[in-house]
């Protein structure tokens, strides 16, 4: 949606989750002057003509990949006005490796009022090496030199899969990108981009979360419309633990019984996902046996573990690591999403907890999953929503 920005056409985007953030960043992309429709799951963006380049801070404060409008912005107009990005508060996730990248190809920067300002008359190719395989990072760089004269290498940058499906979205617009999902993306910028018409690629998280919903409860569950390539690690760690996972054509279902302790260590793409880790945790605390989590992408992201110690699980963190000993089982409280995976793990240990659970601040969980309730309801699970999105 944020790309859309570069087109001086109309950009038809197909799959669109019902997703909070997806609403915001639809509105946030109105008042910038982008004409905005959205209909049975496509989302199509007209910017030919652009009329404000601050994105508001009501707006773009409640979620971080607002500050993904600054490269399509500064590429498109010259400037770009975005706050400090807002979003979960999982730890530290500065943009000073989206503004390397921006001052390589020429901008110039300002951080002043809690807003990043960024200018520049002319942006132009340029090296950059990125020193965290930052995927927000490479998605702005990869955005900005779109537009820009000349040809702009960047080094060291994230291999997700969500990077290879931007750049589809940007090459069917008419841009030259080369080598996403590899360490190194070639981006030779071009006049103007045109409209396209793009269908985003499956959610590997949704998936993996049902997937664990599965092993967590004991059932038999079929995930449909995955890209099995994606789900590699958490696949991987699901049949250490003992789940019977089958994977064909789009499509993975899990089987589980008895499952044993195992350690995760989160990992930059292809490792484990952080975003994987809370609903794991969840998990590993009704699995007999010791399980060792370890946090390397964001040093506060075990948050949900003293929520899920409210339902008697037993887990001890220091620093980046927890040691997670399986409990028999988990008993039903009132609990609060601190933020969107941890909201989702917290949703699952409800499953399997005796009684009733209670999750507050489902707003975060909105954020990333839509429909989350129905969705477990029509496996079976006896879950209702008291409020409102």
């Amino acid at each position: 949606m944020a790309a859309s920005l570069l087109s001086d056409g109309e950009c038809a985007i197909r799959d669109v989750p019902e997703l909070s953030d997806v609403e915001v960043m639809a509105e946030l992309l109105s008042k910038l002057g982008a004409d905005v429709r959205s209909e049975g799951g496509v989302t199509r963006i007209d910017a030919n003509r652009l009329t404000e380049t601050t994105a508001p801070h009501e707006l773009a404060g409640r979620m971080r990949a607002s500050f993904l409008l600054a490269g399509p912005l500064l590429a498109r107009t010259g400037r770009a006005r975005i706050p400090l990005p807002g979003g979960c508060r999982i730890g530290e996730r500065p943009v000073e490796l989206h503004l390397k990248g921006f001052a390589a190809l020429g901008a110039e920067i300002e951080v002043v009022a809690g807003y990043v300002e960024c200018s520049a008359k002319n942006l132009r190719g340029a090296s950059v090496y990125l020193d965290f395989p930052s995927v927000g990072a490479t998605e702005n760089i990869m955005m900005a030199a779109a537009l820009a004269d000349g040809t702009t290498t960047i080094q060291n940058c994230a291999v997700e899969p969500e990077i290879v499906d931007l750049a589809s979205f940007l090459v069917a617009a008419g841009a030259d990108v080369r080598g996403s999902g590899t360490d190194t993306i070639r981006v030779k910028g071009v006049p103007s981009l045109s409209g396209c018409d793009h269908t985003v690629i499956p959610d590997r998280v949704e998936a993996g979360t049902y997937m664990t919903a599965a092993a967590i409860t004991g059932g038999d569950v079929t995930v449909g419309n995955v890209v099995v390539d994606h789900l590699k690690p958490v696949v991987a760690k699901l049949r250490e633990a003992g789940a019977d996972v089958t994977e064909s054509d789009g499509a993975v279902r899990v089987r589980a019984d008895e499952l044993k302790a195992i350690d995760i260590k989160t990992l930059p793409y292809p490792g484990f996902p952080t975003d994987m880790q809370a609903q794991f945790m969840a998990l590993l605390s009704v699995v007999p046996g010791t399980s060792i989590v370890t946090e390397t992408v964001f040093e506060n992201r075990f948050m949900h573990a003293g929520e899920l110690k409210r339902m008697g699980a037993n887990i001890v963190v220091e620093g980046r690591v927890g040691v997670v000993e399986g409990v028999p089982a988990l008993s039903g409280a009132e609990v609060r999403a601190t933020d969107l995976r941890a909201g989702a793990g917290l949703i699952l240990a409800g499953l399997i907890a005796g009684g009733e659970t209670r999750v507050s601040d489902v707003y975060h969980i909105d954020r990333g999953y839509g429909g989350i309730d129905r969705k477990l309801r029509g496996l079976g699970a006896n879950i209702d929503r008291i409020a409102s999105r």
